[in-house]
């Protein structure tokens, strides 16, 4: 579990931030379908954009897919730009690579200033 700023406006609480790694036979959109009524289920609100929010769950990669819909681009938009998704995805595959970047070489991933969550207190959140 990891720290950040927020993203967007200053004036609101760090975030908090976490990768899993899921096994599934839903297709990539009733994936997607699924991630949000997890969303609505623990009361996610939508005050403003890039503002702070309960819940955010979104779906990085989906296996070796490249998905181009509506609804969906996988891998995740701005996923190589941001440290807060390319940590947590190495603590699960510290040799990933994605778009033919080997994300641990990454400058973004050497410089990272993310703060590791005190992961003993987690039920503290």
């Amino acid at each position: 579990l990891y720290q950040s700023p927020p993203m967007g406006p200053q004036d609101q609480p760090n975030y908090y931030n976490a990768v899993v790694q899921l096994v599934t036979d839903l297709a990539a959109l009733d994936l997607l379908d699924q991630l949000q009524a997890f969303e609505q289920e623990a009361g996610r609100v939508r005050l403003r954009h890039w503002g702070e929010r309960t819940l955010d769950l979104d779906l990085l990669i989906y296996g070796d897919e490249q998905i181009q819909h509506e609804r969906l681009i996988v891998p995740h938009v701005g996923v190589l730009e941001r440290d807060f998704v390319l940590l947590p995805l190495l603590d699960i595959d510290p040799e990933l690579q994605l778009n033919g970047h080997i994300l641990k070489d990454l400058d973004i991933v050497k410089h990272s200033a993310l703060t590791v969550f005190d992961r003993t207190n987690w039920a503290n959140i």
